[in-house]
């Protein structure tokens, strides 16, 4: 009787731990008139690298689920981790940038901005300097070191704000709307940079916004909540599109599938301009 030995099967790669987790995370807060319930046992993990994004209506608490895990709220209900330990407080491995332009010190010059947050928070200032000068070095601001923060554009002060975040080195950039207030060009070379530059550091980042456009090109993954309270209606991915990819059919279905997810009606068709 002849016996068959069974072959050694392949071990399933181990995936690493996500870099943070939201489990079942209900979030409320208070107005004079009422409480309000902004999100509903939500759901999510990021991982280290990724570009991740909120995307939802106005008031379906994708900036309140960003000021929990930037730790100025505590939820309700569930829990809110960073490399396994939950959040209770906000610390410098979470920097938030807000779409407001004046988040600068207006009485300090752009380098001083920089090596201020990082002196706070512990640096040395030799090497705060150094860190300051790379950064604005990163995103091609450093002509503009000893600029105070009146002289600058909507776009250019985001982008110190950027690298003044940076600098901080810190495990994941929370993003509030920041290209928001911005005009549609500037918006767009905005949205291209802050891609340049995962691609040269390979930051993790949670980025909130209400524009599906924006979502898909700066997104690798998208988490769709549903109008307040805001629960998890979708979770998409996003990684192979990107503003070159943006007249093509594969960016115009997951834009369709959002629209119906957020509206439950197709998204209008795309106007193309008249050429000639």
């Amino acid at each position: 009787m002849s016996t068959v030995t069974a072959l050694p099967t392949a071990a399933a790669p181990l995936l690493p731990p996500p870099l943070l987790s939201v489990d079942g995370v209900t979030l409320r807060y208070t107005t004079p008139e009422h409480v309000v319930t902004a999100t509903q046992r939500v759901d999510f993990q990021v991982h280290a690298g990724d570009r991740f994004v909120l995307l939802g209506p106005s008031g379906c608490g994708k900036s309140t689920l960003l000021k929990a895990v930037a730790g100025f709220l505590d939820p309700v209900e569930g829990e809110i981790r960073l490399d396994g330990r939950p959040i209770r407080r906000p610390g410098p491995e979470r920097v938030m940038v807000f779409q407001e332009f004046d988040q600068l010190l207006p009485w300090k010059t752009v380098a001083q901005n920089i090596v201020f947050a990082l002196t706070e928070n512990g640096v040395a200032r030799r090497e705060a300097t150094d860190k300051a000068r790379h950064a604005l070095d990163t995103v091609g601001l450093a002509r503009f070191a000893d600029v105070y923060p009146h002289m600058l554009s909507g776009g250019m002060k985001q982008r110190v704000a950027i690298a003044r975040a940076m600098a901080l080195e810190p495990r994941i950039l929370l993003m509030d709307e920041p290209f928001a207030a911005l005009d549609a060009l500037t918006r767009r070379k905005m949205q291209e940079e802050l891609l340049a530059l995962w691609e040269d550091v390979g930051f993790t980042v949670l980025f909130v916004t209400h524009s599906i456009e924006e979502a898909i090109v700066v997104g690798s993954r998208i988490l769709v909540l549903s109008p307040h309270p805001g629960r998890v209606r979708a979770e998409l991915n996003a990684h192979h599109l990107d503003h070159a990819a943006s007249g093509g059919e594969a960016f115009h279905a997951l834009s369709r599938r959002i629209h119906r997810l957020l509206f439950g009606e197709p998204a209008a068709a795309p106007r193309r301009l008249a050429h000639g």
